[in-house]
């Protein structure tokens, strides 16, 4: 008997459940034509500006016509909005096509659980946070979604950009990922190209950025001189953005053409890749305020053509001075706006010289002091070369050379040293003369 009873329960249950679904369906082909009117209509697209731009801490938005394509889809072809006052300053997007769960209305949301954009533009800004204002609302508004809420934007092509130096800088041509975090937002980003002044154009191989309230966090970037180069960087850390605005900065880099890096009047003359890391710290972003410490070393260095080195080897009748291969070229430093020590510094090539030492430089003025070592046969050229260099190292006869002037004009003692042996041997003098002639008349004729 307790078996027929349940039986004739689902039976009931089931029919009456089938009756609703039959009712579901017959509504919901009778409102289609209203959805679709009521979605594509003004009211229905300010509304929904409304919120976005709410959403996003902007003061208004502005959406292209709304065009509904699916039950719970529609597309737009562009929104855009300015002033933010958070971590976007502006959005730009165009192509958007979007995804809503119905259900969500429920609970008082527009939720957008899918939105592709196929091109945007997002300017950032670090900015100071301050409470929301809470604003007055009609008594009807408790029965409509009062919020937007975006589970996941996802943009084929995107330019993120800041102002820095006066230019635009940022990631162009990336694929952008944002997800919220509370009421916040995730930033996910691979591909395209960072362009900063004062450095060379990168490729991002991948970022991953959190924004919120009191914090801009870089949990990793990955980036490299081009997509297909093994040299890398690497960074991440922090910067505040509340009332702490300190900012921590860490990097490492590996296999870095130097090139690139180069003051455009030394970069034909220098190459080789760089090693090391940095660490940037500051009570805020600005670099007056900054200080920090690093070290970097140079594989396969070379330098050529230098004028000076290019006068050395006249002077020393050795051509292998033209042409440098650095077996050891490193160096540490660190920094306290204004001025840089740099310490610690090696540069030789095995078998023909060895600079040792330590420099600073406080606003473009110079100060330090380095061993410079040079082997006996690079030496021929000078007359009693131990009176200049006075003690044996290494394989090496060292003398200490004090640098002074500013970065721009630099001075040393060593000439003036060179220039007294000279005087004292007026037949290497002479001969010196004869050589600088002789290599004057060989350009002469050669020109001819």
């Amino acid at each position: 008997m307790r078996g027929i009873r349940s039986r004739r329960r689902w039976l009931i249950f089931a029919g009456a459940m089938g009756i609703l679904l039959i009712i579901a369906i017959g509504a919901a082909i009778f409102l289609n034509p209203w959805i679709t009117q009521y979605v594509e209509s003004d009211t229905f697209r300010e509304a929904v500006e409304r919120e976005t731009a709410k959403g996003l801490h902007f003061p208004r938005g502005h959406y292209a016509p709304i065009r509904r394509t699916g039950f719970w889809t529609a597309q737009s072809k562009g929104f855009q909005a300015s002033a933010g006052e958070k971590a976007m300053k502006s959005i730009e997007v165009g192509g958007i096509a979007a995804k809503l769960d119905p259900w969500a209305v429920f609970v008082r949301s527009w939720q957008l659980d899918e939105v592709h954009v196929q091109s945007g533009e997002v300017e950032v800004q670090i900015y100071e946070h301050k409470p929301e204002p809470v604003s007055s609302k009609s008594w009807f508004s408790i029965f409509l979604p009062n919020r937007v809420d975006l589970k996941r934007i996802e943009s084929e092509s995107a330019n993120v950009i800041w102002p820095f130096r006066g230019e635009r800088a940022g990631f162009f041509g990336t694929r952008l990922l944002i997800a919220p975090h509370e009421r916040d937002f995730d930033y996910r980003a691979t591909g395209g190209t960072l362009k900063m002044a004062l450095i060379p154009d990168l490729y991002l191989r991948q970022a991953h950025v959190l924004i919120t309230k009191t914090l801009l966090t870089i949990y990793d970037a990955d980036l490299a001189p081009s997509a297909q180069s093994e040299g890398s960087i690497h960074a991440e850390g922090k910067a505040g953005i509340g009332d702490d605005k300190s900012v921590g900065l860490d990097m490492s880099f590996d296999r870095l053409p130097i090139r690139g890096w180069l003051p455009a009047r030394w970069k034909g003359h220098f190459d080789g890749s760089a090693s090391g890391k940095i660490h940037w710290a500051g009570e805020n972003p600005k670099l007056e305020n900054s200080s920090g410490e690093g070290s970097l070393r140079v594989h396969d260095g070379r330098i050529d053509k230098l004028t000076f080195l290019e006068k050395l080897a006249a002077l020393a009748q050795k051509t292998s001075f033209e042409h440098l291969e650095l077996t050891d070229c490193s160096l540490s430093f660190a920094w306290r706006y204004p001025k840089i020590e740099i310490t610690q510094i090696t540069i030789e090539e095995a078998g023909k010289f060895r600079i040792e030492g330590a420099v600073s430089i406080s606003r473009r003025l110079l100060d330090g002091t380095i061993e410079l070592g040079l082997t006996r046969q690079y030496l021929d050229w000078l007359p009693k070369p131990e009176e200049v260099f006075t003690h044996k190292r290494s394989g090496y006869l060292w003398t200490t050379v004090h640098l002074s002037g500013t970065i721009d004009e630099p001075k040393q003692d060593l000439s003036p040293r060179i220039i007294e042996v000279f005087k004292e041997s007026p037949a290497a003098y002479l001969g010196l003369l004869f050589r600088q002639f002789e290599g004057w008349l060989k350009k002469v004729f050669s020109s001819d």
